[in-house]
């Protein structure tokens, strides 16, 4: 994966993806659904993210209680030292995130914390989210960071605009 490409396209596309993802707070393809689970099937047949970790390097998840205990204990540490070790509160949504980015449990590329990571790092790119246009949010904010996220959006985009009304 060359992240500098990546973040080349990504930065040249944002704008008009943004606009797209826009949209569907007006109207929405019936089919939408099925649309993006065709979609992403082909993104995951093409993008690896053990080779990428963009994620890990350029953003921060949140921690909920359950992350935090499960990570605490698998490193042999009490919650709240590990709370003071690796994360803070933040200031607008009081969520615990990491204190530094890149992630400090990113080493060589990979996370060294995968089988216990936190549930956000689990669910990451987020495409899993009902209803879909429910979380363009999400899509609009992850379009810089995850190649799988600005590869799915640019081909629903296509489809939509191919095969639907959308003006």
């Amino acid at each position: 994966m060359d992240i500098g490409k990546f973040k080349q396209k990504a930065a040249r596309r944002k704008k008009v993806l943004t606009a797209f993802l826009s949209k569907f707070d007006e109207i929405v393809p019936e089919d939408l659904p099925q649309l993006v689970e065709e979609e992403e099937a082909k993104v995951w047949n093409e993008i690896d993210c053990t080779q990428c970790a963009n994620c890990c390097k350029t953003m921060t998840p949140t921690y909920n209680k359950e992350d935090v205990t499960r990570i605490a204990a698998h490193l042999r540490m009490q919650p709240k030292v590990f709370i003071q070790k690796y994360l803070k509160k933040e200031p607008d949504s009081k969520d615990w995130v990491n204190k530094e980015v890149p992630c400090v449990f990113l080493v060589d590329d990979k996370c060294s914390i995968y089988a216990i990571r936190p549930l956000d790092c689990a669910e990451f790119p987020h495409h899993n989210k009902k209803p879909f246009d429910e979380y363009t949010q999400t899509f609009k904010n992850n379009l810089v960071h995850c190649p799988a996220t600005l590869q799915l959006i640019s081909a629903i985009k296509q489809r939509v605009e191919r095969d639907y009304e959308w003006e």
